[in-house]
């Protein structure tokens, strides 16, 4: 079986379905291999993972790195993930797109560098895991407000988002 790759409305930007092997005791599955990632078109060195837990309602992001890809999936929960090209001289700058990910789906989200990317908890419990193309950097890091009305984002929010000061004060695109 080969891993799925599906196309978004940005040419860099992809959603991988890696194999799962679903059995009455669970499953299994990689969440990444170099070589099967790379047939599928993903040439990017991964040289960072991270791991947030979030609760329902939490907003993270809108943020940015010009030199950071991320591939992101969910290991426990859902979400929905945005992704908003903001390079700028893009053909489609300030164009959004978001995703149902979840432990269920399997999916995972490849965000090209330069893309501002977010989520919102939709369950109570969200493990998140992300592989980072580029060292974390402070002072590369960039971050755009959640609700930013030139983005016009349709976050499928039920409630008050929760939401850190720094995303809560964040700058407009």
């Amino acid at each position: 079986m080969a891993m799925q790759t599906l196309d978004t409305i940005f040419t860099d930007a992809k959603i991988f379905i890696p194999d799962v092997f679903e059995d009455d005791r669970g499953f299994f599955k990689e969440t990444y291999n170099l070589n099967r990632y790379r047939a599928a078109g993903l040439s990017d060195t991964f040289v960072q993972d991270s791991v947030s837990f979030s609760t329902r309602n939490v907003i993270r992001g809108l943020h940015y790195d010009v030199e950071m890809s991320k591939l992101v999936t969910v290991l426990r929960g859902r979400i929905w993930d945005v992704i908003a090209d903001v390079r700028p001289g893009s053909p489609t700058y300030g164009t959004w797109q978001g995703f149902h990910l979840s432990e269920h789906n399997h999916k995972q989200l490849y965000v090209p560098a330069g893309f501002a990317h977010g989520f919102l908890a939709l369950s109570d419990d969200v493990v998140f895991s992300y592989k980072h193309g580029a060292m974390h950097d402070a002072k590369r890091e960039r971050a755009i407000r959640w609700n930013d009305p030139t983005l016009a984002i349709a976050w499928p929010l039920v409630g008050e988002p929760r939401l850190s000061a720094k995303d809560a004060g964040a700058p407009l695109l």
